[in-house]
């Protein structure tokens, strides 16, 4: 189903400062330069929603989108960003675990793994935070438009057999292009399903 009406609601600093609803909220969340901006553009069907940049950490704050008045999607700063000082980083750190551990609300978190390279240590210790505090959450490959014949599904099961050696089985899981405008309707379709359902 696709999304006919999507509204910036604001930026926040921290989750006390969220909106207070009782609408479900999903999280995209990976590490920094994953192509979240652009997978967000492509989802909502607009093409300036998320800013773009080449620069990694463009996002700093809990961004808030309201989508056809029935639930937010939520663009959480990119981790990993080295750029910054390491107090900035524990700032960001710190902001997006108190969201992702205190949201009542937050009906699942999409984590973004580059499909274009080995899985990184930070990534797959993100993966078992999420494990360890029991979060919702699936996976989605970005970026496979990038990888050239049979290497997509090699690299893609590369990915997923390091990250088996730390879990017995894999929770569902995405491919996407916003190149090529792969995956977004698999993805809405996924979250009109679990709005459903509850």
């Amino acid at each position: 189903m696709p999304i006919n009406q999507v509204n910036f609601v604001a930026s926040f600093k921290s989750e006390q400062d969220c909106p207070k609803t009782n609408l479900p909220e999903y999280a995209f969340i990976g590490r920094s330069n994953v192509g979240k901006s652009s997978l967000i553009n492509l989802l909502t069907g607009r093409k300036k929603l998320a800013k773009v940049s080449s620069t990694p950490g463009k996002t700093q704050l809990i961004n808030y989108f309201k989508v056809d008045e029935s639930w937010y999607l939520v663009d959480l700063p990119g981790y990993g960003y080295a750029q910054i000082s390491k107090k900035k980083r524990d700032e960001w750190k710190k902001m997006i675990d108190s969201f992702l551990l205190e949201r009542k609300t937050l009906a699942c978190i999409f984590l973004l793994i580059d499909s274009r390279i080995p899985l990184q240590n930070i990534d797959m210790e993100f993966m078992n935070f999420l494990g360890q505090a029991q979060l919702p959450f699936v996976l989605v490959f970005t970026k496979i438009d990038k990888i050239k014949g049979k290497n997509s599904d090699e690299n893609i099961e590369n990915i997923r057999k390091s990250m088996l050696e730390h879990w017995e089985s894999l929770p569902q899981h995405f491919m996407t292009s916003a190149t090529k405008k792969t995956g977004s309707k698999e993805i809405i379709d996924f979250i009109e399903n679990l709005n459903n359902n509850n």
